[in-house]
């Protein structure tokens, strides 16, 4: 151990001075972790992360002026911090593009989540690298962070240690965490080592020796100060910026140390270090796979994902609990478990939001992570979907049963809105294919992207494929499926409606062509020459989701923006709407 309680009461001095500075200039931001957990974080830093090896998420993301100024005192190159929280400069929470931050956080448990992932992925590398995350009481209220520790505690990840910022204060007053928060850590299967005064360095650093040695994940409680040595120590209202200039410009000058200043130069100078792992985009041509007469787009995608897994391609799958129902769970798939992580296969276990955390936390670490659930059930996620897209981290969902076609389940998982909604978050690719064709190009385009997650959207029910025609030009996100002489009329489709709107331009007769867009986000970005050759005459959109996007590009829409019912999904896919006839009569009545 480098540092003793004397060096680090100066370095953590620093931290703050540093940080209160970067407050002062924003007029913006948050004292009361500032103040409160520079101790623990100064510790873990100075004394315990190893250059080039560990990782350190603040899932407490509102304290990013305090993790700014670590990282600009190791060394880091991340600009000015008098930039925090202005256009162009440090952002209010930290972002996985600013170097040293391992997790973009800030919608508390996130970082929790983003941990685990991490550990996991240090595991299935077979390295010795520790993850260590600083979490609030906030966080420990959040249901992904409940879904991550038992996540993690079944996985017996004892490479990562959770230091848990107990100051018993949140926004509205008292934080309202679990009664025994260290009782609940311990029956999650968690090693917990309780009541470390959070501003005692002996301590801290006895506890983080312990941590190395444990079998278990660690969490250890820290009791700490909010707003420390302030006027407004241990009240809510130290959470933000309330206290006055005078008081500010005091606590700077009070914790401005030079000393401390002097031990990080020598601390930077030796172990500044950055992980950046590089993303295998290396994937060989496979066939699309190939099915004669009715199909489902989940049974493509598997034989699909079964082929890249046997030709070698490295990727870590999973699902929450739906392996086999998504098709993520393939012959060549190998279950990870507490004992080996040499498998490729991850079960979650019913954790749809800590899966998607988990695995923005895999692809940070260097892995290529897929996993798959049911379209309806994307909502439970949808914020980790958020951050993997704002944080341009390539996580690949592969969302199933994707319309009111599952039928007998009901409402409750017949998806209506979600396509809507995923297709609606900036940096998302969507791709809903139709055909094996399509279904290859998404899986392939998704793994060589290393800048966008993607989401695939599949069918669980049947349904007729309809062949891309040879030379089409799918990689502009729509083409001409099925053409016509002078088409005076344009039906556009996705996935199951694709052969659909082939059924309505066969009722019709002439001059209707057929248009397949499985991305709408990759057609968008194309010239208005192409949209105009795709898009020709009375253009229809038909897709069994909700309708009002599609006016982007169509006349008329023929869409679901109503919840479905208990039937089989036959039934409920035409008393829904999508019925060849009716929509022929609804098109020819709109264009008399």
């Amino acid at each position: 151990m480098k540092y003793d309680a004397k060096d680090l009461i100066e370095m953590s001095h620093a931290v703050r001075a540093s940080a209160l500075r970067a407050i002062k200039s924003a007029a913006s931001g948050h004292v009361g972790i500032v103040l409160g957990a520079s101790d623990i974080i100064t510790t873990v830093y100075a004394n315990f992360m190893r250059c080039g090896a560990d990782r350190f998420v603040l899932s407490a993301g509102h304290g990013s002026a305090m993790l700014y100024s670590v990282l600009k005192l190791c060394g880091y190159e991340i600009g000015d911090l008098n930039t925090f929280r202005q256009y162009g400069g440090l952002p209010g929470h930290p972002e996985l593009s600013i170097a040293g931050v391992d997790a973009t956080t800030g919608p508390l448990g996130q970082g929790i989540g983003n941990a685990v992932g991490l550990a996991m992925a240090a595991k299935i590398k077979n390295d010795n690298s520790r993850v260590y995350c600083l979490c609030s009481d906030g966080d420990l209220m959040e249901g992904v962070a409940q879904e991550s520790i038992g996540f993690a505690g079944h996985y017996k990840l004892n490479n990562l240690v959770v230091l848990w910022d107990d100051n018993r204060v949140s926004i509205d007053g008292r934080a309202q965490t679990d009664n025994n928060i260290p009782a609940h850590m311990i029956a999650a299967g968690w090693k917990v080592i309780k009541n470390i005064d959070g501003h005692n360095f002996d301590e801290l650093n006895r506890a983080l020796i312990t941590a190395q040695k444990s079998i278990w994940p660690t969490f250890i409680q820290c009791k700490t100060h909010i707003g420390h040595e302030s006027s407004l120590t241990d009240s809510a209202k130290a959470h933000g910026l309330a206290l006055g200039d005078i008081e500010l410009n005091e606590l700077i000058q009070n914790f401005t140390s030079l000393r401390g200043e002097t031990l990080w130069n020598q601390y930077a100078a030796s172990r500044i270090c950055c992980l950046s792992p590089n993303l295998d985009t290396s994937i060989p041509d496979i066939e699309p796979p190939m099915w004669s007469g009715a199909g489902s787009t989940r049974k493509l995608s598997a034989k699909y994902l079964e082929d890249l897994l046997f030709n070698g391609v490295k990727l870590i799958g999973g699902s929450a609990d739906l392996g086999g129902n998504t098709g993520t769970r393939v012959p060549s798939s190998h279950d990870i478990t507490m004992d080996d992580f040499s498998g490729n296969y991850i079960n979650y276990g019913v954790r749809e939001h800590a899966m998607g955390a988990i695995m923005n936390g895999l692809v940070t670490g260097g892995l290529r992570a897929y996993g798959g659930t049911f379209l309806a059930f994307s909502d439970y996620m949808r914020p980790s979907i958020r951050i993997a897209a704002l944080s341009k981290l390539p996580v690949i969902y592969v969302f199933s049963h994707d319309s009111v076609a599952v039928g007998e389940d009901g409402p409750t998982h017949q998806p209506v809105e979600q396509l809507a909604s995923l297709r609606m978050i900036p940096n998302l690719n969507v791709f809903r294919p139709c055909n094996g064709v399509e279904v290859a190009w998404s899986w392939q385009t998704a793994l060589h992207d290393t800048q966008h997650p993607t989401a695939i959207i599949l069918s669980r029910q049947e349904f007729y494929q309809i062949s891309t025609p040879n030379g089409a030009n799918i990689g502009r996100g729509a083409y001409i499926i099925q053409p016509a002489q002078k088409p005076r009329i344009t039906l556009v489709a996705t996935g199951a409606e694709v052969p659909l709107a082939v059924q309505v331009a066969n009722i019709i007769g002439k001059n209707v062509q057929v248009v397949s867009m499985p991305s709408v986000e990759t057609f968008r970005k194309q010239d208005d020459k192409y949209k105009q050759q795709i898009l020709q005459g009375f253009v229809v959109a038909i897709e069994a989701s909700t309708s009002a996007p599609w006016f982007e590009f169509a006349d008329a829409v023929v869409g679901i923006d109503s919840f479905g019912f208990s039937a089989p999904g036959e039934t409920v896919y035409k008393k829904m709407g999508m019925d060849a006839q009716a929509i022929a009569n609804s098109i020819l009545n709109q264009i008399k």
